[in-house]
Formats: structure tokens, C-alpha cells, sequence
């Protein structure tokens, strides 16, 4: 499968990754690269509990275009 994800960094430098389509699905890191691997990580414990649970996987998402002035 495969998945958009996000990546930012906060005030202190430290990279946030999020996966949208699994609800609550958010990592961490010192670097983008160390974020995205912890985000994997948690995207798979994610989707074995949202499984277990018989709760849908992912929810869905859309990507929307904005006219901007």
C-alpha cells in the first residue's frame, strides 16, 4: 500500500511525520530521515490495531485545488 504522508519540522527542529489516512498515525525524528522510518514503524502498529479492532484501515482522503488571489 501506499500513502501520502507529511512532514514538518517544530520551533525546536525536531521532524513531525504524519500519515492523514490513519487517524492519530503521527511519528517523530531528529532528522526527515530518522521521521519517516519511525513513521512506517507506526503506520504498520497502526493498521495491525485498526485491524484487530475491525475498525476500517485508512480513512479517506481528497486533495482538493484553492484559487488563490
Amino acid at each position: 500500500m501506499k500513502f501520502i504522508t507529511t512532514l514538518q519540522q517544530d520551533e525546536d527542529g525536531i521532524w513531525i511525520a504524519e500519515c492523514p489516512a490513519i487517524p492519530g498515525c503521527v511519528s517523530q525524528g531528529k532528522t526527515q530521515q530518522e521521521a519517516t522510518a519511525n513513521l512506517r514503524e507506526a503506520m504498520q502498529a497502526c493498521l495491525a490495531v485498526r485491524s484487530a479492532q475491525g475498525m476500517p484501515l485508512v480513512v479517506e482522503t481528497r486533495e482538493i485545488e484553492l484559487q488563490t488571489a
